[in-house]
């Protein structure tokens, strides 16, 4: 079980994300736009870095839904390992049978 404070820095980053994704899309199409001159691109560059760290998706983990965990996250159902092998077992992943495990 991971720790409610990690969940809720977590949690925290994806508020971060969503508010300001369009501001940091805005200014990485300005960053790449060749069209612009130098100094309007430096300053794009220079703003993007006053955005706060956490708001970048990179900075964000996969965790398990039930427990929270990071590590061993399985994308395909959203749990980590050993919730994925109780879910096989009690037979609620279609396709998976106990001899498999």
């Amino acid at each position: 079980m991971a720790k409610t404070s990690m969940k809720e820095r977590e949690k925290r980053r994806t508020l971060l994300n969503k508010k300001y994704a369009s501001k940091r899309k805005s200014l990485t199409e300005a960053i790449c736009n060749l069209h612009l001159s130098d100094a309007e691109r430096t300053n794009a560059e220079h703003q993007l870095q006053k955005l706060p760290r956490d708001s970048s998706r990179s900075r964000q983990r996969n965790r398990c839904r039930l427990c929270g965990r990071s590590r061993a996250y399985n994308r395909l159902t959203g749990l980590c390992r050993i919730h994925m092998r109780s879910a096989v077992m009690n037979g609620l992943v279609p396709g998976m049978h106990k001899a498999s495990w």
